[in-house]
Formats: C-alpha cells, structure tokens, sequence
C-alpha cells in the first residue's frame, strides 16, 4: 500500500520500522536493513522519514561492518548514519536517537569499542522488541526478511506459512502457523527446528487442501 504521494503507507512504514527494531534487537544486524530498504526507497527524498530509514539502514551496516572487524567501513558508515539522523528530534518515530547519534560518534572514533562491549540496543518508545512481541502482521515482516537472509531457509515456504495463518485467522480455526511463523522469527537457536516444523504442517496443509480439490474436479 501507497500514499498519494507514492511513498509507503503510515502503517506499512510503522511496521517496517517495528520489524526492523525487533529484528536489529535479536542480534540479526545484518538482516535489520532489509525490513526498511524497499520503504526507503520509495519515500521522497529528504524527508524526516526518509533520512530516519536511511540513517537506521547504515547505522545497522556500521554495526555489522564492526563486527566483522572492518574498522574502515565502520567509521565511514558511522559518519554518514549521523549525517543523516543529525537534525531530527530526538525521539523521532519513538526511536532512541539521542542515543544512537551518541552511539554512533563513539563508532566513529573506536570502533573497536564493539570488542568491548555489546552494540547498543534500538527502543521504540522506550523498548526494546522482540519479534513475539510484536503483533502478527509486523512478525510476519520479520520472519521473511530473516528467511530471505540464509540460504537454509526457502523464503516462499514463509510466506507460504504466513498465508496459511491468515486463513486461521479468518476462519477463526487453531493458531498453530501464527504461532511457529512467530517463533521462527524470534527463536534463532530453535530457527531450524520450528522451521522444520513449519514445513511439515504447511505440506500436511496443503495436501489435505489438494485432496479436498479433487473430490470437485
């Protein structure tokens, strides 16, 4: 859904932003940005929105580059990511910015600091999320951009999964894929196993759909 100005909607943008926070607070700092990226880039340039996104997206990347010990691409992202979110309010959206340009300026001048200490944490309204936190629509945003970011998970069967709660969820019948759709956007030491599960459920699904079918054709 769009705006009439062509950008994303409030509520797709509020659930992107929440997505990407909860996702960004489990320790995926690389898969964070990708909650965000197709909403940045169809916000008009240099609104506060947009310069928000573009900031979280490269403040995500500073942090992941520091991780992985590339120092130069640290700073340099960390340089920019405050450029971006410089003069926006400090809780713009919620976010914990005053925080996170303070965060950043640290990153700047050490990055190594990473070594020494966890990276700092987003909040939305003073929170930390988590992906079960969170309602289902937005843990759904989640739970794709984490499959999309390994290559042992097949995102189709996500979205596949996501489906098949939104069916539940009209019929008003169990809640058994709500509930693995969120744990496997929550749960990364348990990922493989609910995803497992998932498959299983979702193939038995859709076999007694097919069988169902034949018995029209």
């Amino acid at each position: 859904m769009t705006d009439a100005a062509g950008g994303a909607s409030e509520s797709d943008l509020t659930r992107a932003l929440r997505a990407g926070v909860a996702i960004y607070d489990i320790g995926e700092y690389h898969a964070a940005h990708d909650a965000w990226e197709d909403h940045w880039l169809d916000l008009p340039k240099h609104t506060d929105d947009e310069r928000l996104l573009h900031g979280l997206i490269q403040f995500t990347a500073a942090v992941y580059h520091a991780r992985r010990r590339n120092w130069s691409g640290a700073t340099g992202l960390a340089e920019s990511a405050g450029e971006y979110l410089a003069d926006l309010p400090s809780d713009y959206r919620g976010v914990n910015l005053a925080g996170i340009r303070r965060y950043l300026a640290v990153l700047h001048a050490d990055p190594e600091v990473i070594e020494r200490r966890p990276p700092l944490a987003l909040r939305i309204d003073g929170e930390r999320l988590r992906p079960a936190e969170l309602d289902f629509e937005t843990a759904a945003v989640a739970a794709q951009v984490i499959a999309g970011e390994y290559d042992a998970f097949d995102a189709d069967v996500i979205a596949r999964a996501v489906e098949a709660a939104r069916e539940e969820v009209r019929e008003g019948t169990e809640t058994r894929f709500t509930a693995l759709v969120m744990d496997f956007a929550d749960d990364p030491v348990q990922r493989d196993l609910i995803y497992q599960r998932l498959s299983s459920h979702l193939a038995k699904r859709e076999r007694e759909q097919e069988d169902v079918e034949g018995l029209f054709d």
